[in-house]
Protein backbone atom coordinates (compact mmCIF):
# COMPACT_ATOMS: atom_id res chain seq x y z
CA UNK A 1 0.00 0.00 0.00
CA UNK A 2 1.86 3.67 -1.23
CA UNK A 3 2.78 5.42 2.12
CA UNK A 4 -0.28 8.14 1.41
CA UNK A 5 -2.84 5.81 1.47
CA UNK A 6 -1.70 4.56 4.90
CA UNK A 7 -1.48 7.87 6.14
CA UNK A 8 -5.50 7.79 5.60
CA UNK A 9 -5.65 4.59 8.20
CA UNK A 10 -3.71 6.50 10.90
CA UNK A 11 -6.55 6.74 12.95
CA UNK A 12 -7.70 3.50 12.87
CA UNK A 13 -3.77 2.00 13.86
CA UNK A 14 -3.76 4.14 16.72
CA UNK A 15 -6.97 3.26 17.65
CA UNK A 16 -6.31 -0.91 17.23
CA UNK A 17 -2.72 0.66 19.33
CA UNK A 18 -4.58 1.42 22.01
CA UNK A 19 -7.71 -1.34 21.60
CA UNK A 20 -4.65 -4.37 21.46
CA UNK A 21 -1.96 -3.10 24.04
CA UNK A 22 -3.39 -1.16 26.23
CA UNK A 23 -5.07 -1.26 29.89
CA UNK A 24 -5.10 0.26 32.77
CA UNK A 25 -1.62 -2.01 34.44
CA UNK A 26 -0.57 -1.51 30.82
CA UNK A 27 -0.30 1.99 29.25
CA UNK A 28 1.78 3.98 26.61
CA UNK A 29 3.51 7.27 25.47
CA UNK A 30 3.31 9.13 22.50
CA UNK A 31 6.80 8.33 22.05
CA UNK A 32 5.86 4.09 21.70
CA UNK A 33 2.64 5.58 19.40
CA UNK A 34 5.14 7.21 16.62
CA UNK A 35 7.34 4.79 16.64
CA UNK A 36 5.09 2.14 16.42
CA UNK A 37 3.04 4.19 13.37
CA UNK A 38 6.58 4.54 11.52
CA UNK A 39 7.54 1.39 11.53
CA UNK A 40 3.77 0.86 9.56
CA UNK A 41 4.97 3.57 7.19
CA UNK A 42 2.73 6.33 8.80
CA UNK A 43 4.22 9.59 9.63
CA UNK A 44 2.79 11.31 12.57
CA UNK A 45 3.72 14.24 15.14
CA UNK A 46 2.80 14.80 18.86
CA UNK A 47 0.48 17.53 18.23
CA UNK A 48 -1.14 15.50 15.27
CA UNK A 49 -1.67 12.54 18.00
CA UNK A 50 -3.07 14.54 20.74
CA UNK A 51 -6.07 15.87 17.51
CA UNK A 52 -6.45 12.21 16.75
CA UNK A 53 -7.21 11.83 20.79
CA UNK A 54 -9.95 14.22 20.44
CA UNK A 55 -11.18 12.33 17.07
CA UNK A 56 -11.30 9.00 19.38
CA UNK A 57 -13.08 11.05 22.09
CA UNK A 58 -15.53 11.95 19.60
CA UNK A 59 -16.02 8.37 18.24
CA UNK A 60 -16.69 7.05 22.30
CA UNK A 61 -12.98 6.17 23.19
CA UNK A 62 -12.10 7.06 26.21
CA UNK A 63 -8.28 7.61 26.11
CA UNK A 64 -7.05 8.30 30.18
CA UNK A 65 -3.79 9.57 30.74
CA UNK A 66 -1.62 8.34 33.15
CA UNK A 67 1.60 10.24 35.03
CA UNK A 68 4.54 8.91 36.19
CA UNK A 69 7.96 9.53 34.45
CA UNK A 70 5.84 10.26 31.64
CA UNK A 71 2.83 10.75 30.55
CA UNK A 72 1.41 7.55 29.40
CA UNK A 73 -2.40 6.47 27.91
CA UNK A 74 -4.40 3.95 27.94
CA UNK A 75 -7.96 2.59 26.59
CA UNK A 76 -10.23 2.73 29.50
CA UNK A 77 -13.65 1.15 27.89
CA UNK A 78 -12.79 -1.54 25.40
CA UNK A 79 -15.64 -3.14 23.43
CA UNK A 80 -15.44 -5.94 25.92
CA UNK A 81 -13.52 -6.53 29.71
CA UNK A 82 -12.03 -9.32 30.03
CA UNK A 83 -15.13 -11.01 32.79
CA UNK A 84 -17.30 -10.57 29.59
CA UNK A 85 -15.55 -12.41 26.78
CA UNK A 86 -14.89 -15.32 29.57
CA UNK A 87 -18.85 -15.33 30.05
CA UNK A 88 -19.25 -15.81 26.00
CA UNK A 89 -16.08 -18.24 25.87
CA UNK A 90 -18.24 -20.07 28.21
CA UNK A 91 -21.14 -20.03 26.45
CA UNK A 92 -19.54 -21.32 23.70
CA UNK A 93 -17.28 -23.94 25.37
CA UNK A 94 -21.02 -24.88 26.69
CA UNK A 95 -23.10 -24.68 23.38
CA UNK A 96 -23.80 -28.52 22.24
CA UNK A 97 -25.17 -27.39 18.90
CA UNK A 98 -21.47 -26.54 18.46
CA UNK A 99 -18.99 -28.66 16.76
CA UNK A 100 -15.35 -28.57 18.45
CA UNK A 101 -13.98 -27.15 15.21
CA UNK A 102 -16.60 -24.71 15.21
CA UNK A 103 -16.10 -23.80 19.19
CA UNK A 104 -12.54 -23.80 18.68
CA UNK A 105 -12.95 -21.47 15.60
CA UNK A 106 -15.14 -18.96 17.75
CA UNK A 107 -12.94 -18.93 20.70
CA UNK A 108 -10.09 -17.88 18.32
CA UNK A 109 -12.17 -15.13 17.21
CA UNK A 110 -13.28 -14.02 20.72
CA UNK A 111 -9.41 -13.93 21.80
CA UNK A 112 -8.79 -11.64 18.85
CA UNK A 113 -11.46 -9.26 20.42
CA UNK A 114 -9.37 -9.02 23.73
CA UNK A 115 -6.01 -7.52 24.30
CA UNK A 116 -2.56 -9.09 24.05
CA UNK A 117 -2.62 -9.34 27.70
CA UNK A 118 -6.58 -10.44 27.97
CA UNK A 119 -5.73 -13.10 25.32
CA UNK A 120 -3.17 -15.07 27.11
CA UNK A 121 -5.48 -15.17 29.99
CA UNK A 122 -8.54 -16.59 27.79
CA UNK A 123 -6.40 -19.36 26.06
CA UNK A 124 -5.23 -20.78 29.97
CA UNK A 125 -8.91 -21.55 30.55
CA UNK A 126 -9.93 -23.26 27.25
CA UNK A 127 -11.02 -26.60 27.48
CA UNK A 128 -13.29 -27.64 24.79
CA UNK A 129 -12.40 -31.28 23.99
CA UNK A 130 -14.26 -33.55 26.93
CA UNK A 131 -17.61 -31.38 26.31
CA UNK A 132 -20.34 -33.24 24.21
CA UNK A 133 -20.97 -31.73 20.89
CA UNK A 134 -22.60 -32.23 17.81
CA UNK A 135 -21.67 -33.77 15.01
CA UNK A 136 -23.44 -31.78 13.02
CA UNK A 137 -20.82 -28.92 11.60
CA UNK A 138 -23.57 -26.80 10.21
CA UNK A 139 -25.88 -26.16 13.27
CA UNK A 140 -25.06 -22.98 13.22
CA UNK A 141 -26.10 -22.04 9.96
CA UNK A 142 -29.18 -23.77 10.18
CA UNK A 143 -30.20 -21.00 12.68
CA UNK A 144 -28.97 -18.57 10.38
CA UNK A 145 -31.13 -19.33 8.03
CA UNK A 146 -34.61 -20.51 10.09
CA UNK A 147 -34.09 -16.62 11.80
CA UNK A 148 -33.98 -14.91 8.20
CA UNK A 149 -37.03 -17.11 7.31
CA UNK A 150 -38.74 -15.98 10.27
CA UNK A 151 -38.11 -12.32 9.54
CA UNK A 152 -38.76 -12.69 5.88
CA UNK A 153 -42.22 -14.26 6.29
CA UNK A 154 -41.04 -17.62 4.40
CA UNK A 155 -41.78 -21.29 4.48
CA UNK A 156 -38.71 -23.47 4.88
CA UNK A 157 -38.27 -27.11 3.34
CA UNK A 158 -35.71 -29.63 5.11
CA UNK A 159 -34.73 -33.22 5.28
CA UNK A 160 -34.97 -34.18 8.93
CA UNK A 161 -32.88 -37.18 10.48
CA UNK A 162 -32.04 -39.86 13.20
CA UNK A 163 -28.58 -41.34 14.20
CA UNK A 164 -28.10 -44.75 14.10
CA UNK A 165 -25.62 -47.57 16.13
CA UNK A 166 -22.82 -46.91 13.55
CA UNK A 167 -23.47 -42.76 13.97
CA UNK A 168 -24.50 -42.49 10.61
CA UNK A 169 -27.76 -40.40 9.61
CA UNK A 170 -31.15 -42.16 8.89
CA UNK A 171 -33.44 -40.07 6.99
CA UNK A 172 -37.43 -39.52 7.89
CA UNK A 173 -39.82 -40.01 5.07
CA UNK A 174 -37.08 -41.87 3.18
CA UNK A 175 -35.39 -38.36 2.45
CA UNK A 176 -38.57 -36.73 1.60
CA UNK A 177 -38.81 -33.21 2.46
CA UNK A 178 -40.46 -31.38 5.48
CA UNK A 179 -42.29 -28.30 4.21
CA UNK A 180 -42.88 -25.69 7.52
CA UNK A 181 -44.20 -22.71 8.55
CA UNK A 182 -41.71 -21.25 11.30
CA UNK A 183 -42.54 -19.40 14.27
CA UNK A 184 -39.66 -19.69 16.50
CA UNK A 185 -36.34 -20.89 17.80
CA UNK A 186 -36.02 -22.16 21.29
CA UNK A 187 -32.98 -23.31 23.21
CA UNK A 188 -33.96 -25.81 25.72
CA UNK A 189 -32.01 -28.36 27.48
CA UNK A 190 -28.61 -27.24 25.77
CA UNK A 191 -30.20 -27.66 22.23
CA UNK A 192 -32.09 -25.41 19.54
CA UNK A 193 -35.13 -26.29 18.65
CA UNK A 194 -37.47 -25.09 15.77
CA UNK A 195 -40.98 -24.05 16.59
CA UNK A 196 -43.26 -24.38 13.37
CA UNK A 197 -46.44 -24.71 12.20
CA UNK A 198 -46.99 -27.67 9.48
CA UNK A 199 -49.80 -26.64 6.96
CA UNK A 200 -50.80 -30.04 5.86
CA UNK A 201 -51.44 -31.45 9.26
CA UNK A 202 -52.49 -28.36 10.93
CA UNK A 203 -50.17 -28.41 13.97
CA UNK A 204 -47.80 -27.05 16.00
CA UNK A 205 -44.77 -29.27 15.24
CA UNK A 206 -40.69 -29.45 17.02
CA UNK A 207 -37.67 -30.24 15.61
CA UNK A 208 -34.35 -30.40 17.33
CA UNK A 209 -32.29 -27.84 14.53
CA UNK A 210 -28.98 -30.32 15.00
CA UNK A 211 -31.40 -33.27 13.25
CA UNK A 212 -32.01 -30.82 10.45
CA UNK A 213 -30.37 -30.81 7.27
CA UNK A 214 -30.50 -29.35 2.97
CA UNK A 215 -32.66 -26.19 5.05
CA UNK A 216 -34.29 -24.09 1.84
CA UNK A 217 -35.87 -20.96 2.14
CA UNK A 218 -39.19 -20.88 -0.08
CA UNK A 219 -40.87 -18.74 -1.83
CA UNK A 220 -44.08 -19.28 0.17
CA UNK A 221 -45.49 -17.00 2.89
CA UNK A 222 -45.83 -18.73 5.88
CA UNK A 223 -48.87 -20.60 7.62
CA UNK A 224 -50.47 -20.26 11.03
CA UNK A 225 -50.03 -17.02 11.83
CA UNK A 226 -53.33 -16.73 13.44
CA UNK A 227 -52.55 -20.25 15.69
CA UNK A 228 -49.40 -18.37 16.81
CA UNK A 229 -50.89 -14.93 17.65
CA UNK A 230 -52.09 -16.62 20.82
CA UNK A 231 -49.43 -19.11 21.83
CA UNK A 232 -47.08 -17.49 24.62
CA UNK A 233 -44.07 -19.07 23.39
CA UNK A 234 -41.95 -19.20 26.16
CA UNK A 235 -45.04 -20.37 28.69
CA UNK A 236 -45.80 -22.66 25.81
CA UNK A 237 -42.25 -23.97 25.61
CA UNK A 238 -42.17 -24.76 29.36
CA UNK A 239 -44.94 -26.87 29.24
CA UNK A 240 -42.96 -28.89 26.75
CA UNK A 241 -40.32 -30.99 28.65
CA UNK A 242 -37.59 -31.26 26.50
CA UNK A 243 -40.10 -30.58 23.26
CA UNK A 244 -41.63 -33.84 23.71
CA UNK A 245 -45.50 -33.82 22.68
CA UNK A 246 -47.93 -34.84 25.18
CA UNK A 247 -51.03 -33.67 26.28
CA UNK A 248 -51.41 -30.50 28.52
CA UNK A 249 -52.14 -31.27 32.14
CA UNK A 250 -52.29 -29.66 35.47
CA UNK A 251 -50.85 -31.81 37.89
CA UNK A 252 -49.94 -31.29 41.26
CA UNK A 253 -46.75 -32.62 42.75
CA UNK A 254 -45.55 -32.87 46.61
CA UNK A 255 -42.19 -31.71 47.03
CA UNK A 256 -39.56 -32.20 49.65
CA UNK A 257 -37.94 -28.95 50.92
CA UNK A 258 -34.28 -29.86 49.35
CA UNK A 259 -35.50 -30.22 45.75
CA UNK A 260 -36.34 -26.00 46.00
CA UNK A 261 -33.69 -25.50 43.87
CA UNK A 262 -34.29 -28.25 41.42
CA UNK A 263 -37.97 -27.32 41.43
CA UNK A 264 -37.55 -23.77 40.35
CA UNK A 265 -34.97 -24.12 37.68
CA UNK A 266 -37.64 -25.95 36.07
CA UNK A 267 -40.49 -24.41 36.62
CA UNK A 268 -39.23 -20.82 36.81
CA UNK A 269 -39.28 -18.36 40.12
CA UNK A 270 -42.91 -17.64 39.67
CA UNK A 271 -43.91 -21.12 40.52
CA UNK A 272 -46.29 -21.21 43.69
CA UNK A 273 -45.02 -23.37 46.66
CA UNK A 274 -47.52 -24.31 49.28
CA UNK A 275 -46.19 -25.50 52.54
CA UNK A 276 -47.58 -28.72 53.73
CA UNK A 277 -48.35 -29.59 57.56
CA UNK A 278 -45.52 -31.80 58.11
CA UNK A 279 -42.97 -28.77 58.15
CA UNK A 280 -40.75 -30.87 55.79
CA UNK A 281 -42.39 -31.11 52.09
CA UNK A 282 -44.71 -28.27 50.14
CA UNK A 283 -46.70 -28.63 47.25
CA UNK A 284 -46.90 -26.99 43.83
CA UNK A 285 -49.58 -27.41 40.69
CA UNK A 286 -47.93 -26.63 37.30
CA UNK A 287 -49.12 -27.48 33.62
CA UNK A 288 -46.71 -29.82 31.80
CA UNK A 289 -46.94 -32.44 28.64
CA UNK A 290 -47.08 -35.47 30.25
CA UNK A 291 -44.31 -37.38 28.57
CA UNK A 292 -41.45 -40.07 29.18
CA UNK A 293 -39.55 -37.20 30.10
CA UNK A 294 -41.45 -35.07 32.24
CA UNK A 295 -42.46 -38.59 34.22
CA UNK A 296 -37.87 -39.45 34.09
CA UNK A 297 -37.64 -35.96 35.76
CA UNK A 298 -40.19 -36.96 38.89
CA UNK A 299 -38.62 -40.58 39.20
CA UNK A 300 -35.00 -39.15 39.71
CA UNK A 301 -35.42 -37.45 43.05
CA UNK A 302 -36.11 -41.29 44.22
CA UNK A 303 -39.85 -40.12 45.93
CA UNK A 304 -38.50 -36.70 46.93
CA UNK A 305 -41.16 -35.68 44.35
CA UNK A 306 -44.54 -37.21 44.36
CA UNK A 307 -47.25 -36.97 41.92
CA UNK A 308 -50.82 -36.35 43.81
CA UNK A 309 -52.72 -35.86 41.28
CA UNK A 310 -54.47 -36.63 38.78
CA UNK A 311 -54.15 -40.02 39.58
CA UNK A 312 -54.01 -41.04 35.57
CA UNK A 313 -50.68 -39.52 35.23
CA UNK A 314 -49.63 -41.05 38.94
CA UNK A 315 -50.35 -44.54 37.20
CA UNK A 316 -48.21 -43.74 34.14
CA UNK A 317 -45.06 -43.14 36.44
CA UNK A 318 -45.56 -46.41 38.42
CA UNK A 319 -46.11 -48.48 35.28
CA UNK A 320 -42.64 -46.51 34.08
CA UNK A 321 -40.97 -47.75 37.37
CA UNK A 322 -42.05 -51.20 36.88
CA UNK A 323 -41.06 -51.60 33.44
CA UNK A 324 -37.33 -50.30 34.33
CA UNK A 325 -37.55 -52.85 37.69
CA UNK A 326 -38.58 -55.75 34.97
CA UNK A 327 -36.35 -55.16 32.14
CA UNK A 328 -33.62 -57.70 31.41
Amino acid sequence: MPRSEKQKLKLYYIIEIFRKQTDEDHPISITEIIRQLSQSGIKAERKSIYRDFEAMAALGYEIVPVHSKQFKYYLANPDFKLAELRLLVDAVQASRFLTKKKSNDIIRKLEGLANIYDSERLQSQVYVTNRIKTLNESVYLNVDKIHYAIQDNSKISFMYFDWDINKKRVYRRSGGKYIVSPWALIWNNENYYLIGYESETQLIKHYRVDRMASIDIRAERRDGRKVFSDVDIPEYARKFFGMYNGDIVSVTLNCADDVTNAVMDKFGPDVKFEPQPDGKTFNITVDVAISPVFLSWVFMFGGKVRILSPNSVADELREMAERIANSK
